[in-house]
């Protein structure tokens, strides 16, 4: 049965993501999408060779930012999207590698398909505040 309280309020959106079984599921097919498609080389390159600690920080970010529980500062404190990927050189090109490798991960997850529109609207500002801060940066 869906939700009647719309996504963004409350934990609607984290319980349209199956909450935290589903977010850390969507998240292991993102990067095993980026992983494994060409497409996705450049941000693959971005991340550590092993990287378990990048999976757990985006699932946990996103379980807090879904409105479920703040797993992210519980375990490695306070976020702020756009300085924690200053080190990295994300342009246009790349904010859209990963809207794209994103996008096809929720594709192919159960949610509801109101919801996977949701979701892509939403996280499209993060990525691209990130994109911003590089620009600002030039």
């Amino acid at each position: 049965m869906k939700s009647k309280i719309p996504y963004g309020t409350g934990d609607a959106s984290f319980r349209a993501a199956g909450g935290q079984s589903g977010i850390f599921r969507l998240v292991n097919d993102f990067f095993d999408r980026m992983e494994r498609d060409p497409r996705f080389e450049t941000i693959w390159k971005m991340h550590p060779e092993n990287n378990e600690e990048s999976r757990d920080k985006l699932a946990r970010f996103l379980c807090g930012w879904l409105g479920g529980p703040k797993l992210y500062t519980e375990k490695y404190g306070s976020i702020g999207i756009p300085r924690v990927h200053a080190h990295l050189k994300i342009a246009t090109p790349e904010r859209d590698q990963w809207l794209t490798c994103m996008s096809e991960s929720v594709a192919e997850q159960p949610f509801d398909a109101d919801f996977k529109t949701y979701l892509m609207e939403q996280l499209y500002v993060p990525a691209e505040a990130v994109r911003r801060r590089t620009e600002a940066q030039k």
